[in-house]
């Protein structure tokens, strides 16, 4: 095996930071896990008939989602190749549990176009997170 290149600062900083993103996107998983439609705070009667519509495979994506971005996250911070095909498997996830979500619900109609914005936000943290990696594995900083 080849010996590793130093990685800059900047680097070293993104990738404490999505390891704090990926124990957030955790927590925040476990929490609905625990609390379901209230995760986020008490919730109204639409969050929790929407949150009682899921589907039985939708839970176990989100978890899928977060942990693969968690320990894509962490891969990187040990330098290992792995966190390539864990990143894309997080990106495939949240495609499928967000995707899914504003198709085949209503969501947008009742609480607003804004509604999309959290989750646009996270798809594109997962897309740099991937973008990251493969980054990373051309300059030689994993392997």
């Amino acid at each position: 095996m080849a010996e590793l290149r130093p990685v800059p600062t900047w680097f070293k900083v993104a990738v404490i930071v999505l390891l704090l993103w990926g124990a957030a996107g955790c927590f925040a998983c476990f929490q609905q896990f625990r609390l379901g439609a209230d995760a986020m705070g008490p919730a109204d009667a639409y969050q929790r008939a929407l949150y009682a519509s899921l589907p039985v495979w939708y839970n176990p994506v989100y978890a899928v989602a977060v942990a693969a971005g968690f320990l894509g996250a962490l891969a990187l911070y040990v330098r290992a190749a792995h966190a390539l095909p864990l990143f894309i498997l997080s990106l495939l996830a949240v495609i499928v549990q967000f995707g899914w979500l504003f198709a085949t619900t209503d969501i947008i109609a009742h609480r607003g176009p804004g509604t999309a914005g959290f989750p646009l936000f996270i798809v594109a943290i997962t897309a740099s997170e991937l973008w990251l990696a493969r980054h990373a594995a051309r300059r030689g900083w994993i392997g």
